[in-house]
């Protein structure tokens, strides 16, 4: 199923929708070092990036309406500095806001279906109409504003038509959901929030899939049977002792059957542990992208992610990239940065995926991602979906 993926970054939701059936045939990105990374994953052949087009620039510049014909699918990530809790907070009056643009994507390609991704923030309750306003949009794209319409105003154009039920030749269904990754199997917390349309015609809905793994398995496999320990090896002296704070809870899942319980959430440990030690010396390292950047500091709040439990959320940072969300932290207390090999373990990046420019742009770029398996948990449903439904073959305007 051909698609155009917007807002590309460097790939974890190209990635992950091309696991899930989908075939990128144009892949779209302005950054200069994440395109770097894109093309340079492109030319060493690795799977999926070898059969993409990539286009370096601005997408407001893109035609998209060459694509009516033959695309049936549009992803993206648009920007989310306007709407991340760690930034400006400027929301649609931000430079960076592309939801327009994604929009603008929708109505000239007609897609069946299309799938976008953005931060937790973006459902905060200042952003809260605008959201609604960007909603709206995607299930009437050829509703546009008129001239130097406020978008206040081309809201309640919208919402009148929504209220009434009007078929404006060109319509979706919209759902969204805010989901942790931790739930899906991916070894870091990172809320991220999905917005999926389907072409009301198409008479399909969608559903978010179920959460697939739980807390209570790990604290279960951790401090109930030890499972956790055994896996990795590690010797009864060497392991941990359960907080207090958890006391109660964990005698509940003493007496609670293991298979009763999903599985459990993945650890730093269980993302990075088979990886070679890592040194300061970034040409003697056999794994691409993976040295120690040294710095690293320990301070109130920014304290790092400890080994044995779902990493905290990397981020990208305004000003370079942020201690202790970008740190791992070990049992004796002591503090140091993730590889960018690492971080790319706790975004789901296979492990010949390279990344390109320097630690902090690669960085930044894993900071800015969407983790790989999320997107393809995300979107599976909705390609199976497509796939099996009768009227996709025909329903094309």
């Amino acid at each position: 199923m051909k698609s155009v993926e917007l807002f590309a970054g460097a790939g974890g939701l190209a990635l992950g929708t091309a696991e899930a059936g989908l075939t990128h045939k144009v892949v779209i990105e302005w950054d200069e070092n994440a395109a770097s990374t894109l093309r340079r994953n492109h030319d060493d052949g690795v799977k999926h990036a070898r059969d993409w087009t990539i286009v370096q620039g601005d997408v407001k510049d893109y035609d998209f309406q060459q694509h009516h014909d033959e695309v049936m699918f549009v992803s993206g990530g648009p920007p989310c500095q306007p709407f991340s809790i760690g930034g400006k907070h400027r929301g649609k009056d931000d430079g960076r806001n592309m939801f327009p643009q994604a929009v603008r994507a929708v109505r000239e390609i007609r897609p069946l279906a299309f799938m976008f991704e953005n931060v937790r923030g973006l459902l905060r309750e200042n952003f809260s109409k605008y959201f609604g306003y960007i909603v709206h949009q995607l299930r009437y794209p050829t509703v546009k504003p008129k001239g130097d319409e406020e978008w206040t105003d081309h809201l309640a154009r919208l919402e009148r038509i929504h209220t009434a039920g009007e078929d404006t030749g060109l319509n979706y269904n919209v759902v969204f959901q805010c989901v942790n990754a931790v739930d899906y199997g991916v070894p870091q917390h990172r809320w991220r929030v999905f917005v999926i349309g389907i072409r009301s015609d198409l008479g399909i809905e969608y559903a978010y899939p179920r959460a697939t793994h739980e807390q209570d398995a790990l604290l279960h496999d951790v401090w109930v049977s030890g499972d956790y320990w055994e896996r990795h090896g590690i010797p009864k002296k060497r392991r941990l002792s359960p907080p207090a704070v958890l006391s109660k809870r964990i005698g509940r899942l003493r007496s609670s059957m293991r298979e009763m319980l999903g599985s459990p959430w993945r650890t730093v440990r269980d993302a990075i542990s088979d990886l070679p030690k890592i040194s300061a010396a970034r040409k003697t390292s056999k794994i691409a992208n993976h040295y120690l950047n040294l710095g690293a500091k320990s301070y109130p709040g920014h304290t790092g992610s400890p080994l044995d439990e779902p990493a905290k959320a990397l981020k990208a940072g305004d000003h370079g990239v942020p201690g202790g969300e970008n740190m791992l932290r070990s049992e004796d207390g002591e503090v140091r940065y993730f590889s960018v090999r690492e971080c790319a373990r706790l975004q789901c990046f296979p492990d010949n995926w390279y990344f390109e420019g320097s630690w902090t742009e690669s960085m930044r770029q894993l900071g800015n991602a969407v983790p790989v398996a999320l997107a393809e948990q995300i979107a599976q449903p909705l390609v199976n979906l497509l796939r099996h439904s009768k009227k996709t073959a025909t329903k094309r305007r």
